[in-house]
C-alpha cells in the first residue's frame, strides 16, 4: 500500500513538472513573438499634384473725387457703366458681375484745425466684383484692364482686402486618389528599410492621414494650386 502511495506521488509530481515545464515553453515562445511584433518602423508617404482652380473672385475697385455730390454720382455710375461694358465685350456673362453701392467720405466734415483744405471735397469708392469659373478668360482681361485706366478710371491696386482670389472646389473628387497614392508610397518606403534591415514588412498596426493643404503653386500663379496630403503608417517587423 505504501509502494502505491508513493508511485501516485512521484507520478503527480512529474505530471507537475511536465506541466511546468510546458508552460514555461509557451510563455517563453509568447514573449518572443510578443517581442517579434513590437518590432515596428512608422514610415510617411506624400501625395502631391497641381491643379487649376475652379473659381476666380476678383475685385475691381476705383476711385472718384468731386467738389460736386450730384456730380460724383454720375461720375461713378460713368465708370461703372464702362467697366460692365468692358467685362461683357471681353466675354463674361452679367450675372458674373455684381456691384457694391460706393463708399463716400465728405473731408470737409474731418477738417481739423491747422490742417490744409483739401483740393476736392468728395472722394469715393467704388468696388466691381467678378465671380467667375472661366479663368482664362477673367485672367486675359487682367491684362487689359489698362484701358480703362486710359479713359480716366482710377483704379486702386494696393488694397489687400480687395485682392483677387482663386478657389479649388474639387477637393473631394481627388481625396480618395491621393490618400491610396500617399498609403503606396508610404509602403514603398517601408519595404525599402525592411530590406535594408534584412526583415521582413508585416500587417499595418497604425496609420493616421494628414490633413489636405491647397495653396498656390507660386506667387506668378496664384491660378494654379498645389494640393498636398502625407499619411503617416505604422507597420510590424519581423524577421
Amino acid at each position: 500500500m505504501a509502494n502505491i502511495n508513493r508511485f501516485n506521488s512521484v507520478f503527480i509530481g512529474l505530471c507537475l513538472l511536465l506541466g511546468l515545464v510546458s508552460l514555461g515553453y509557451q510563455l517563453g515562445e509568447s514573449a518572443i513573438r510578443y517581442k517579434e511584433y513590437e518590432r515596428q518602423v512608422t514610415v510617411k508617404g506624400l501625395s502631391e499634384r497641381e491643379y487649376k482652380a475652379d473659381i476666380v473672385i476678383w475685385p475691381i475697385q476705383f476711385t472718384v473725387a468731386d467738389n460736386n455730390l450730384s456730380s460724383l454720382y454720375q461720375t461713378i455710375e460713368a465708370s461703372t457703366g464702362k467697366i460692365r461694358a468692358f467685362l461683357e465685350d471681353a466675354g463674361l456673362n452679367a450675372d458674373e458681375i455684381s456691384f457694391t453701392g460706393p463708399s463716400i467720405i465728405d473731408k470737409s466734415a474731418q477738417q481739423y484745425g491747422g490742417q490744409a483744405q483739401a483740393l476736392f471735397r468728395y472722394t469715393a469708392t467704388q468696388t466691381v466684383t467678378v465671380y467667375s469659373k472661366n479663368i482664362d478668360v477673367v485672367r486675359g482681361v487682367m491684362g487689359n484692364i489698362s484701358v480703362l485706366g486710359k479713359q480716366g478710371i482710377v483704379f486702386n491696386g494696393n488694397d489687400y482686402s480687395y485682392q483677387t482670389e482663386y478657389i479649388f472646389t474639387r477637393l473631394n473628387e481627388i481625396k480618395p486618389e491621393m490618400i491610396e497614392e500617399a498609403t503606396k508610397k508610404a509602403r514603398e518606403v517601408a519595404e525599402k528599410f525592411a530590406s535594408d534591415s534584412k526583415s521582413t514588412l508585416g500587417k499595418i498596426r497604425t496609420a493616421s492621414q494628414g490633413q489636405f493643404s491647397i495653396s498656390a503653386r507660386d506667387k506668378n500663379n496664384p491660378h494654379i494650386k498645389k494640393v498636398r496630403v502625407v499619411s503617416t503608417v505604422s507597420y510590424y517587423l519581423s524577421d
